[in-house]
């Protein structure tokens, strides 16, 4: 019975993993943009250095996200 219940537990492992990925790099990303936008309104003038480091920090969040789908697809 338990050999039989195996590929539906890897099925389901993989599918949680990337459903926490997905959770996790959204959370990432709008912490991210919600902090940019407050300092946009801070201080106007330096939009151009807030939104570079703004865009690096959502696209390392977002990584977290592929890093799940890898492991969804590999199970």
């Amino acid at each position: 019975m338990m050999m039989e219940m195996l590929p539906m537990l890897a099925e389901f492992n993989g599918n949680f993993a990337l459903g926490i990925a997905g959770a996790g790099a959204a959370i990432g990303v709008g912490l991210t943009g919600m902090a940019a936008a407050q300092a946009v309104g801070r201080n106007p003038s330096a939009f151009g250095n807030i939104l570079t480091i703004a865009i690096i920090g959502m696209a390392l969040a977002e990584a977290i996200a592929i890093y799940g789908l890898i492991v969804a697809l590999r199970g």
